[in-house]
């Protein structure tokens, strides 16, 4: 009689784990962090010194600024790792800096500048000088002077202030095209790189896949673009806006990844150069791009999550 009990119970059991082993869900595949490392570049540096205010240069502040932005970013999002192009007084010409950057393989390019603007040039009418000029030759030559106005000239700082947000010229597609066709396995995975290295250069498909990636990466640049002004007219700061530089910022096309440019203010104007070297000032600039930094991870993280969900169902 026990010995019925107890294989009765044992068969309920296994039973039980069966019904339990066939109905229980496969693990959700889990996406890859879209964000993993990000490139801070501080702008000039060395024997170059960019913009000069009263009493700073354009190379210390990007520097202080960027160095300050590297101990925040690792606090504020320390899942991400940060690669500086610099932490010292160096000069490296930007093909050098976009090599660092594509030789980390990093996801995003943040490129710190300060901006400056022409002094402002001011006339006023004084009265009138004598000016003695000469016409004719040899003996027929003559004096003749004459009265003209007399202006007292000078200059004054340029009033322009703010921040706004470069990135690379849609006119520049070639430049990027050639920087993401460096990069041995364009971000794909395993299988794909494979194929994707027995294509030529010129190969169509190599090329299609190529025209993708860049206007993916001219699309994400112009989003964190606009976030990051979007985040500086919240804390107060006039907006020059995120828009594209007719000339092209070399830097910003020939690295392959998406990539900005944030210009944090004028050196030129006394008030700004007083902000950008205060600690208020350069703590307020850094937590605004990181504010930024955050919504634009955020927004990969959950395209790539609907993505995925997608694709599994």
């Amino acid at each position: 009689m026990i010995i019925r009990h107890i294989a009765a119970f044992l068969l309920l059991s296994l039973t039980f784990l069966l019904s339990i082993s066939f109905t229980e869900p496969h693990p959700i595949q889990q996406p890859k962090q879209p964000l993993k490392r990000i490139i801070i570049d501080a702008g000039h540096g060395g024997t170059d010194v960019g913009a000069k205010g009263r009493y700073s240069t354009e190379k210390d502040l990007c520097l202080a600024i960027s160095l300050k932005l590297e101990k925040m970013m690792q606090q504020e999002i320390p899942d991400v790792e940060l690669v500086m192009t610099r932490r010292t007084d160096v000069y490296d010409d930007v093909v050098r800096k976009a090599e660092i950057a594509n030789q980390a393989k990093g996801d995003l390019f943040l490129c710190i500048h300060v901006n400056s603007a022409r002094p402002i040039k001011q006339t006023e009418f004084i009265g009138y000088k004598t000016v003695t000029t000469y016409k004719g030759k040899g003996k027929k030559r003559k004096k003749v002077s004459k009265k003209v106005k007399d202006y007292r000239t000078w200059y004054i700082p340029n009033p322009a202030k703010g921040t706004e947000t470069f990135i690379y010229n849609v006119n520049k597609t070639s430049g990027r095209m050639k920087a993401l066709s460096q990069d041995d396995d364009l971000s794909m995975d395993s299988a794909t790189q494979q194929e994707m290295k027995l294509f030529e250069q010129n190969d169509p498909a190599k090329m299609m896949l190529l025209s993708m990636k860049t206007q993916t990466y001219f699309q994400r640049s112009a989003d964190l673009a606009l976030t990051i002004e979007d985040e500086f007219k919240k804390v107060g700061r006039i907006s020059r806006e995120a828009k594209q530089r007719n000339e092209g910022i070399f830097v910003l096309h020939a690295v392959n990844m998406p990539a900005v440019l944030v210009e944090t203010g004028f050196i030129s104007n006394p008030e700004e150069e007083d902000y950008l070297n205060s600690e208020e000032g350069q703590k307020e600039i850094c937590e605004v791009i990181i504010k930024a930094v955050k919504r634009y991870k955020y927004s990969l993280e959950k395209q790539l999550t609907n993505s995925v969900t997608g694709n599994q169902k």
